[in-house]
């Protein structure tokens, strides 16, 4: 945030300080939250009159030395979840409540969530053709030239300095990457249930809706037969994404007979409640990255997990508490995991007990651990997934590791754009609907917490060597030899059900 224009805005778009746990009342509570940045949101005003002067020092960042204290406020203030935010339209104040619920809102309330109001997914017009470009730097130009344009476009009827826009690999490698997927759908419907049952397939989260365009083009082109039993239906919690990829429906699937094979059903994931006892294909395509977390920190000396809670005051600013009752979600995660993972994975009690204890006996150390996020709603899609689809099968792409993530244990990037920059901060206690908060997704501890809710067995392979597998790699082949395709997304992992 080295412009200024960029650090007066976010000085005004978010600000929260940490507070002590209300559950631990050692001397040195108010050490161990890691500061972070710390940025005013409530106004974005243009002009720096004689009040926002005088407020100036408030928006300096705040060390985790000397946290106001709002321990009455905490007591006082009632705990709501994202669910019971869901019909306002106003941000709340004065409540508190878990993490994972202060994740969600943000994310996903339909008034003034990032998904349901400032998202815009790239479209890059006509596919690239890579066999043409002379290598990846190429592939980068074009790139770069065609997202100026698209935006310009988009300044053209509406400027906004404050578009949230990003891309997804199924639009830049348009076709070829849903036609890679859908190789991999019709040859596993005709290993194993070709010609008993239906090919039906579900997408969580279908952005534009350019993946079931491709995948339908592709079943339609090369497989007649399995085409006239294909259905479609799509998972989305974002009303205008849902009337978006609705809209897509009409003026381009119509034209190619597909209309009649696609459902667009506007609901959240976890609100389901319909049995679905036909055997499908669940598409889950980096969507796991955006499922809210729980924050939990442990204490060094007893090794108990406390769970983390976020206090919004009266003036809508954050704190952050620790409680050491853990709620029925997080409690259950954490015992299937100690259950169902047998491999190492990162932790914060892994090091040693006494290295943990000296460690917080020093002057001015935390006195909890750092945080660890673990990924509750995910096991509780898995839930669904084993009671409402019992004979699915899942097929589903993620990140597994995330540069410039914040501080803890499975840490979240958590970012905004401004002028078409990308700006990260460092705490997910940000203005809720104007940041994305993106987690890593650790298959080596997500794919057994599969197994073990589903009882299905798994395949987990990177994402290039899915698509060397499953896509005609020379569509997407510079003449160097270079191929965006597989060389982009090298931190992300392919889950399938066998």
């Amino acid at each position: 945030m080295d412009s200024p224009v960029i650090s007066r805005l976010f000085r005004q778009l978010s600000r929260h300080r940490y507070c002590q746990s209300a559950a631990i009342p050692l001397s040195r509570t108010t050490h161990w939250i890691h500061p972070a940045r710390t940025i005013q949101h409530r106004r974005l005003a243009h002009n720096v009159d004689a009040e926002t002067r005088r407020r100036e020092s408030q928006w300096q960042q705040r060390t985790a030395l000397f946290p106001e204290d709002k321990s009455e406020e905490y007591k006082q203030y009632p705990m709501v979840t994202a669910d019971q935010l869901r019909g306002r339209r106003d941000r709340p104040k004065r409540v508190k409540m878990l993490m994972r619920d202060f994740i969600e809102d943000s994310l996903y309330n339909p008034s003034y969530g990032y998904f349901s109001k400032q998202v815009v997914i790239f479209t890059p017009g006509s596919p690239f053709d890579f066999p043409a470009m002379a290598d990846e730097p190429e592939f980068h130009t074009q790139l770069s030239a065609r997202y100026t344009a698209f935006e310009d476009a988009l300044d053209l009827r509406k400027p906004n300095p404050a578009r949230q826009l990003w891309h997804t690999p199924t639009e830049l490698f348009r076709p070829y990457y849903g036609e890679a997927i859908a190789r991999y759908l019709m040859s596993n419907y005709k290993l194993t249930l070709y010609p008993y049952h239906d090919l039906i397939i579900y997408e969580l989260g279908a952005g534009n809706g350019t993946l079931m365009l491709n995948i339908l083009d592709h079943i339609r082109d090369t497989d007649p037969e399995i085409y006239a039993r294909t259905q479609f239906r799509v998972i989305e919690i974002s009303s205008s994404l849902a009337a978006q990829q609705l809209s897509s429906v009409r003026k381009t699937a119509a034209s190619r007979g597909h209309e009649d094979k696609i459902r667009i059903i506007n609901q959240s994931i976890f609100s389901w409640n319909t049995y679905v006892p036909s055997p499908c294909f669940f598409l889950a395509l980096e969507v796991f990255d955006n499922f809210p977390h729980d924050a939990i920190r442990y204490n060094p000396f007893t090794e108990e997990a406390l769970q983390g809670t976020v206090l919004i005051d009266g003036l809508g600013d954050y704190y952050e508490f620790y409680v050491p009752k853990l709620d029925p979600l997080a409690a259950r995660f954490l015992r299937v995991r100690d259950a169902a993972v047998s491999t190492s994975y990162p932790h914060p009690l892994r090091t040693a007990r006494f290295l943990r204890r000296l460690r917080s006996r020093l002057p001015l150390s935390p006195n909890l651990s750092s945080p660890e996020f673990i990924p509750t709603r995910l096991l509780q899609f898995f839930d669904i997934l084993a009671k409402y689809f019992p004979a699915h099968r899942l097929v589903t792409s993620d990140f597994h590791s995330l540069p410039d993530a914040i501080e803890g244990y499975n840490a979240p990037v958590v970012q905004t754009r401004y002028e078409r920059r990308t700006v990260p901060v460092t705490t997910p206690l940000v203005q809720q609907g104007f940041f994305d908060i993106l987690f890593p997704t650790p298959f080596n501890v997500v794919e057994p917490i599969y197994r073990a809710v589903t009882g299905k067995l798994t395949r987990v392979c990177s994402h290039e060597e899915f698509l060397q597998r499953w896509a005609y790699v020379e569509d997407t082949q510079t003449r160097s030899g270079e191929n965006p395709m597989l060389g982009w997304y090298r931190n992300a992992a392919v889950m399938t059900t066998v």
